[in-house]
């Protein structure tokens, strides 16, 4: 390769230093070229990569912990495998000579990896289970190009960067992006559970290893006890905490002052016998919505060392460009500042890993659509007005068309209609994301209803958006690694197992986990109502009157990018900025929210100029 590649590979390398500031380092021949950037977690001394094998014709790169390796190595060393490092990730190498690419299901981590086998001249990428680790590629004049994050794609010279409408029109109807669909046309997001292989024939196949396993209905699976359950539930639990404890470095955990982030917190507390708990919090100086009481009693409960950090909603202007260019997207919500902000106490006290409650809610029927779903089934709501139109639309979309995800898609559409610019209009079934598959239909059939929704929630919500686009990379942005202990692939599989019943109990959310944590957990968080906090979002930026935001929401600018109607913006903007107006957000969509966002994703990846519609 030529001087050239090399400049090309460091400068793809270097807009990754936020994921790894530890150490660098780049590899090249033949015709593959591999970057990394290293945040030092496990193996600290000699955990650098690329990893090879013994005999030096397979390497690895992997971004991520593998937290069941232990186990794994133990297991490999005893059939006669060679480690020369500390490292987690080795294991994979190990696990691809036994198994070829059959052993993803044997891995319990969070990871998306690139290894390059040299005998067969192949190369096998993943991403984990849950999607908890981000992995793009594109494919360009034969040549495959990936990263971890988009904006190292981008550096690569065969790649253009044009607006994927599509993808903006995903984040409209739902809560993000889905992958893999990106908001880049022909930059791909591999899906999780998915693997790719590219061969040396510029052949890529696309291969599902894991998906959500809600079985259908069978009336002949035996039911066990409520006890038994929780009991099972309790192992699974543990061990998905002790797993993600496993660090060469101090951890410490995330407290909201809810159930989640507090059961995690008192099965710390558990483990770590004399060693320090280290906690993180956000607070507001808004009294009324501030968790600080609960917060500040889980932590003296779990014995932990609070570090509280005051978030001002000031610091959402200030923050905004900085979380619109770590997700690569537009946003539907400020919270995402936030999340930055809390980040940034992590990093500013030392730490590198930190634990979070991220999962529950998806599996354990946290959100209030489970008891809304639960009312239309016992009759105590009125579902009986659904328009013929309404519900072949949501059979065309969802494969079910008496199930309700989150909007009207009727009147969703016609929303997004009205946004659009005329130009956009014109061909509106050519960008309209209920036109392109967006879930496997068939996993909603036959389906317990809670189930579905379930199922839908960690497609829609969970994977690109809470745990991507929110949780890995407003964490990343500071060199920060999260993990997910409700989402140890172990507990969510044993989750599928529990009957609806156990998770949605006479109208209490998480009854099960309630249950878990009752000898654990602070009866005043136990018994609160699930509080959802809800950033200020774009009245409240209007009606402070800022500067770019005023530049990014004029007329002569969105009638100049061409993607949206400015005379309905101008509407917005004037209903927008009355004294008292609020949005019932998220019931209402914050669409200024969405356009201020896509405004600065436009600027800052487009260099100001706007991109050509297509």
């Amino acid at each position: 390769m030529s001087f050239e590649d090399h400049l090309v590979l460091k400068k793809m390398n270097s807009k990754l230093i936020h994921r790894g500031p530890d150490a660098q380092n780049t590899l090249m021949f033949d015709n593959v070229a591999f970057g990394f950037t290293r945040l030092s977690i496990i193996g600290l001394e000699n955990g650098m990569q690329p990893i090879y094998n013994e005999s030096k014709d397979i390497v690895l790169i992997c971004n991520g912990e593998i937290f069941n390796y232990i186990e794994l190595k133990q297991n490999l060393k005893s059939r006669g495998h060679l480690f020369t490092t500390d490292s987690d990730v080795e294991v994979i190498i190990h696990l691809y000579e036994e198994k070829g690419t059959d052993f993803l299901n044997d891995l319990n981590g969070q990871f998306a990896f690139a290894l390059y086998d040299k005998k067969r001249n192949v190369l096998f990428c993943a991403r984990d289970q849950m999607g908890i680790i981000p992995f793009f590629y594109t494919f360009v004049k034969n040549t495959f190009i990936f990263g971890s994050e988009i904006k190292a794609i981008l550096e690569h010279p065969l790649v253009a960067a044009e607006v994927d409408l599509v993808g903006l029109d995903q984040i409209i109807s739902f809560p993000g992006l889905i992958s893999p669909r990106t908001m880049f046309r022909n930059i791909h997001s591999l899906e999780n559970g998915h693997f790719l292989l590219v061969d040396d024939q510029a052949k890529i196949t696309d291969m599902e290893y894991w998906d959500l396993p809600y079985e259908q209905h069978n009336h002949d699976v035996k039911i066990k006890s409520e006890a038994e359950y929780v009991e099972e539930l309790g192992y699974h639990f543990e061990n998905a905490v002790k797993l993600r404890l496993r660090a060469d470095v101090p951890t410490g955990f995330y407290l909201s002052g809810g159930l989640d982030s507090s059961m995690i917190a008192m099965k710390v507390d558990q483990f770590l016998g004399k060693g320090i708990r280290r906690a993180f919090s956000i607070d507001f100086p808004d009294s009324q919505i501030s968790e600080a009481k609960y917060q500040n009693l889980a932590a003296e409960k779990s014995h932990a060392s609070l570090y509280q950090k005051t978030f001002y909603y000031s610091d959402i202007s200030e923050r905004l460009h900085d979380a619109v260019y770590h997700c690569e997207c537009p946003i539907k919500e400020t919270y995402n500042t936030a999340s930055l902000h809390l980040s940034q106490a992590v990093r500013d006290n030392q730490l590198k890993v930190i634990l979070s409650g991220e999962g529950a809610d998806e599996f354990f029927a946290g959100y209030v659509g489970y008891r809304f779903d639960k009312m239309r089934e016992e009759g105590l709501s009125d579902s009986n007005n659904l328009s013929q139109e309404e519900y072949n639309l949501r059979r065309h979309v969802w494969g079910d068309g008496d199930f309700f995800y989150e909007s009207n898609l009727q009147d969703l559409t016609a929303l997004k209609k009205s946004l659009y610019s005329n130009q956009l209009r014109a061909f509106f079934e050519d960008i309209n994301c209920m036109e392109y598959p967006i879930i496997k239909k068939e996993k909603l059939l036959q389906r317990d209803t809670l189930h579905k929704r379930s199922y839908m929630d960690y497609k829609l919500r969970l994977v690109d958006h809470l745990i991507s686009d929110h949780g890995d990379r407003m964490a990343m942005a500071n060199s920060v690694e999260v993990r997910y202990p409700f989402l140890d692939k172990d507990l969510v599989e044993f989750s599928t197992t529990i009957p609806s019943k156990f998770k949605l109990n006479n109208f209490t959310e998480k009854y099960i986990l309630r249950k878990l944590a009752e000898k654990s957990v602070p009866r005043e968080i136990l018994e609160r109502e699930k509080f959802g906090f809800v950033a200020p979002g774009s009245p409240y930026l209007l009606q402070r009157n800022i500067e770019y935001i005023n530049d990014i929401l004029s007329y002569e600018t969105i009638k100049r990018q061409g993607f949206f109607d400015p005379n309905l913006i101008e509407r917005l903007k004037k209903q927008y900025s009355q004294d008292g107006f609020f949005l019932n957000v998220p019931f209402e969509t914050d669409l200024l929210i969405i356009v201020i966002t896509f405004g600065i994703f436009l600027e800052q990846f487009f260099e100001k100029k706007v991109p050509a519609l297509s």
